[in-house]
C-alpha cells in the first residue's frame, strides 16, 4: 500500500494579492506533491487563505468593506493565480468556513479540557502587519517589527494563555527522536535553540476585536488567528469531523513554510498538537525568502511583483523551472528578471529544448520520422548514467532539496547532447549505429520528462507527446520504485516522433 504523504502550504494573509514570495511557496509545495504522485505515494495538497485577525479587519475598514466581503474578493485572486501556474491543489481552505470553525472550537476545547490554557492578562508590542507579539529586544530601531519594519503597538488586553513552557522537555525530546522532522538542519538548529532558551506561556485569544472565531468556554473571546490558521491543517485532514480520514491523513502530513514562520510551526504547534492529544506533524520543512534587490517582497517595501504578469510573459513552466532550480531551498535568493532569461536561454532553450529539436530532426530525416528502440543498459554508457541521475534525483526530493533534483536532471540532458556531438549521428547514412545513438536519446528525453515534471509538468507531456509516447509522464506511479517507468529501456521504438516549434525559443533579457 502506497505511503500517504499530506502536503501543506502556509496559508496566505488577504490583506493584498499573491506576489512572487507567495508564489515560490506555493509551486515549490506543488513540486514535493508532484513528485510524491510520480512515486506512487497517495497525495494530498492543500492551500488557501487566513481570513482572520486585526490585520484582515483594518485592511477592510481601509477599503469600506465587512471583513468578510474583503476576504471573499482576495481569496479569489488566490484561487486564481494558483489556477494559473499550474498548482494541483486538492483543496483550498478558507478559515471562514463553517467547517473550520467546528474544527478551531473543538481543537481549543480539547487543550483546554486537558488543563493546558488558563487565563490571564497581556501586556506587550504587537505588530498587527504579522499578528505578532514582540519582546522588547526582539525589536528593531525605534520599536520596529523585525520583519516588517513598521512601528509596533502597545495592547494590553485579558486573555486566555497557553501553556507552552510545560513543553519544553517534551519538545526536545520530540527532536532528538526524529533528527529530521525540521529541514534544512540550519533550520532545526534555528528552532532548537529557540525552545532550549526557554519557552513563555503565550497568549491565544483577543477580547481588542472580535474578527475571528469565538471561544468555546468563554465567547467574549475570539481564538489568536495564530493558532485559528494552524488549525487549518487538521480541519482538513478530517479533525473532528471525520476519524478514519484523519487517522489515514494526518500521520503523513508534511508543511512547508517560511523561515519567518518557523516558530510557530516548528514550535507553538506541534506542542499545541501533543496538548489537544494528536500527534504532532511529520516533516516542516522550512525555505528562505525570495528577495528583490536584498529585501523581502513585501507591501511595505512596495518591491512586490505579481506572478501571473510575470509567468504570461516568460511562460508558466519557465517561471516554475527558474523558481525550483535557483534557490536553495532553506537559504534566501535574489530574484532578477535577467537571472530568470540566463536560465531560460541555459537550460531550456539551449539544453533541453536543443535536445529535443535535434533528435526529432535526425529521426525524422534517417529515420523516416520513427524512433528506434534504446540499446540494452549494457551497450551503452547512456544508462549507466541515467541510473545515477535516477538515484541522485530521488534522494534530492527526499531530502526537499528540488533544485538538486533538476540540477541532477539536467547532468543527463548535457551528457546526452555531448554524446551526440561526439557521435554526429546527422553526419552519417541510416543504419544500426545512427539508430542506435537515437534510440538512446530518445529513451533519455522519455526519463527526463519524468523527472522534470514535477517543475514543467505540461513541458514534459510534450515531451512525451512528440516522441511518441501517450499518456503523461506525471502519472500517477510511474517513477514508483516497484513497478515504475524509470528503468533504462522503457522506449519502445517503433512510434512516430514529431518536429514542432522549438519548446523554448531563446529570449533576449528585456523585461
Amino acid at each position: 500500500m502506497a505511503d500517504f504523504f499530506y502536503q501543506t502550504t502556509p496559508i496566505y494573509y488577504v490583506n493584498d494579492r499573491p506576489h512572487l514570495g507567495t508564489a515560490y511557496t506555493t509551486v515549490v509545495a506543488d513540486a514535493f506533491a508532484r513528485w510524491h504522485r510520480i512515486i506512487g505515494d497517495e497525495t494530498f495538497l492543500l492551500t488557501g487563505t487566513d481570513e482572520h485577525g486585526l490585520k484582515i479587519a483594518r485592511a477592510a475598514e481601509e477599503r469600506g468593506k465587512s471583513p468578510i466581503a474583503w476576504a471573499d474578493e482576495a481569496s479569489a485572486w488566490f484561487v486564481d493565480a494558483w489556477s494559473a501556474l499550474e498548482i494541483t491543489n486538492d483543496d483550498f481552505i478558507r478559515t471562514t468556513q463553517e467547517r473550520h470553525r467546528r474544527s478551531v472550537q473543538q481543537f481549543m476545547q480539547a487543550i483546554y479540557d486537558n488543563g493546558y490554557i488558563y487565563k490571564g492578562e497581556w501586556a506587550g508590542w504587537y505588530c498587527v502587519s504579522c499578528e505578532t507579539y514582540y519582546s522588547e529586544e526582539e525589536l528593531e530601531g525605534d520599536r520596529l517589527c523585525p520583519t516588517h519594519q513598521r512601528p509596533v503597538e502597545w495592547i494590553v488586553e485579558e486573555n486566555y494563555f497557553f501553556a507552552l513552557s510545560q513543553f519544553t522537555d517534551r519538545l526536545l525530546e520530540w527532536y532528538e527522536a526524529n533528527p529530521e522532522v525540521v529541514l534544512p538542519e540550519s533550520r532545526r538548529n534555528e528552532a532548537l535553540g529557540f525552545i532550549r532558551q526557554g519557552l513563555r506561556d503565550i497568549s491565544v485569544t483577543r477580547t481588542s476585536f472580535d474578527w475571528g472565531i469565538r471561544v468555546p468556554w468563554d465567547e467574549e473571546h475570539v481564538v489568536y488567528v495564530w493558532y485559528d490558521a494552524l488549525i487549518n491543517y487538521a480541519t482538513v485532514a478530517g479533525y473532528g469531523s471525520d476519524a478514519e480520514l484523519f487517522a489515514r491523513m494526518w500521520p503523513g502530513v508534511h508543511h512547508l513554510v517560511g523561515k519567518d514562520i518557523l516558530r510557530f510551526h516548528a514550535v507553538w504547534w506541534p506542542a499545541m498538537c501533543m496538548a489537544a492529544g494528536i500527534l504532532p506533524p511529520q516533516q516542516i520543512v522550512a525555505h528562505g525568502w525570495l528577495l528583490v534587490g536584498g529585501e523581502k517582497m513585501s507591501k511595505t517595501r512596495a518591491n512586490q511583483i505579481e506572478p501571473v504578469a510575470l509567468a504570461e510573459e516568460v511562460g508558466v513552466e519557465a517561471l516554475r523551472y527558474h523558481l525550483l532550480r535557483d534557490v536553495t531551498l532553506g537559504n534566501d535568493g535574489d530574484f532578477t528578471f535577467e537571472g530568470l532569461i540566463g536560465r531560460y536561454n541555459a537550460d531550456l532553450a539551449n539544453n533541453l529544448g536543443n535536445l529535443l529539436s535535434r533528435v526529432s530532426t535526425v529521426v525524422s530525416s534517417k529515420c523516416g520520422g520513427i524512433g528506434p528502440a534504446p540499446r540494452d543498459a549494457s551497450a551503452t554508457a547512456m544508462a549507466t548514467i541515467s541510473g545515477e541521475v535516477i538515484a541522485e534525483v530521488r534522494r534530492a526530493w527526499q531530502r526537499a532539496a528540488p533544485q538538486e533534483a533538476l540540477e541532477a536532471t539536467w547532468r543527463l540532458v548535457r551528457e546526452t547532447n555531448a554524446a551526440l556531438e561526439i557521435a554526429e549521428p546527422w553526419r552519417h547514412d541510416p543504419g544500426p549505429e545512427v539508430d542506435a545513438v537515437l534510440g538512446d536519446a530518445l529513451e533519455v528525453l522519455r526519463i527526463v520528462a519524468i523527472l522534470a515534471a514535477p517543475a514543467m509538468p505540461e513541458t514534459a507531456a510534450e515531451i512525451f507527446s512528440r516522441i511518441g509516447l501517450e499518456g503523461r509522464p506525471d502519472a500517477p506511479g510511474r517513477g514508483a520504485l516497484a513497478g515504475g517507468e524509470l528503468a533504462w529501456g522503457g522506449y519502445p521504438g517503433g512510434c512516430s516522433v514529431i518536429r514542432g516549434e522549438p519548446l523554448f525559443p531563446r529570449r533576449k533579457a528585456q523585461g
